[in-house]
């Protein structure tokens, strides 16, 4: 008798759960389901005649079933009080998370609304300025809520990172030293802010042009919310500008769109000066944990970027953005990275 050999990452043949689907949420015999992407979560299209949906599925132990109910509590609220996201679906039961019994074990879908719209890293000063308002939207409804999840501290977004990248990428000595120094001159930085001052609560984290549609120029819809957590309300605004900036090679186009988007979301509320004063900090904060989540999850992409090039121009974009923001890390450490 041969044994099952065990598995870390299946993919779930999408016809198969396109018959789950459709049993399980009373779609038509119309149902259909196709691969949209596997990487750290794996998404699948459902399209049910007119009707088109997303379906994740939670790659295994990636996060815990409390987790995702809180994922989901966000979105239905965001939902309710009428904020511009894909929300979550239920099944004819009423339950919107499905089990799945994978070979690697128990892995979790959840069914998504699609956002209308499409994905698009060139837009307009005036989108940019749709981004902000809609962002700052859903931070209207966020302030001071808290989630049964991660908080967002110098510990967990600076300490930890380092050290899982540094065991990573051990051969990388220039850009390790310079992440280590990163840290601990940002670690100083959170450890000064005036927190009376920092609007605090629940944080999407990820929010850039790979996470919202932008539908016909005039509606932003923002989906994604897999690393929702608490943490300050600057962290997705600085973070955008980070993406906004990568993207935009030409700086006086980036910092067009970028006053366009701070503008639009002011016209729905206010950013503290002390806000202002921590958003050329708060992106590398993030980077620096999105580098080391990177390297946890080595085994679940599907292609072979995560190399020591790809540790090189994620630095790269950091010492840029710090030049551009006239950020002085510590001068021998800035030196050595010119000589």
């Amino acid at each position: 008798m041969t044994e099952r050999f065990p598995t870390i990452n299946s993919t779930l043949s999408p016809n198969e759960l396109g018959k789950f689907i459709q049993q399980k949420y009373a779609l038509t015999d119309k149902t259909q389901c196709s691969i949209f992407r596997l990487a750290m979560n794996h998404l699948y299209i459902v399209h049910d005649d007119e009707n088109k949906y997303v379906f994740r599925v939670y790659t295994h132990n990636w996060r815990t079933k409390l987790e995702i109910e809180e994922e989901l509590r966000l979105l239905i609220l965001l939902k309710d009080e009428d904020r511009q996201v894909a929300f979550p679906i239920a099944d004819k039961s009423g339950q919107f998370i499905q089990e799945i019994e994978a070979p690697e074990g128990i892995r979790f879908g959840v069914l998504f609304s699609y956002a209308k719209g499409i994905k698009t890293a060139i837009f307009s000063g005036q989108t940019s300025f749709l981004i902000g308002q809609a962002l700052a939207k859903v931070h209207q409804s966020t302030e001071n809520l808290e989630l049964m999840r991660i908080s967002y501290n110098a510990h967990n977004l600076l300490d930890n990172p380092v050290a899982r990248t540094k065991e990573f990428y051990s051969k990388n000595t220039n850009e390790i030293e310079f992440l280590e120094t990163l840290s601990a001159f940002l670690t100083l930085k959170m450890e000064n802010i005036d927190k009376q001052k920092m609007r605090y609560g629940t944080v999407h984290l990820d929010v850039w042009f790979d996470n919202l549609h932008i539908d016909n120029e005039k509606e932003i819809t923002f989906f994604d919310f897999d690393f929702c957590g608490n943490g300050y309300l600057c962290f997705d605004i600085s973070y955008f500008l980070f993406q906004l900036f990568t993207t935009n090679l030409n700086e006086e186009e980036y910092q067009a769109k970028a006053d366009s988007f701070i503008k639009g979301y002011e016209t729905v509320t206010e950013i503290s000066n002390e806000e202002k004063k921590f958003l050329p900090y708060a992106c590398l904060a993030i980077m620096t944990y999105y580098i080391s989540v990177q390297c946890d999850r080595f085994d679940y992409w599907t292609n072979i970027f995560l190399n020591e090039d790809h540790l090189k121009r994620m630095v790269r974009n950091l010492k840029r953005w710090t030049d551009y923001n006239k950020i002085e890390i510590n001068s021998k450490q800035k030196e050595r990275n010119n000589s």
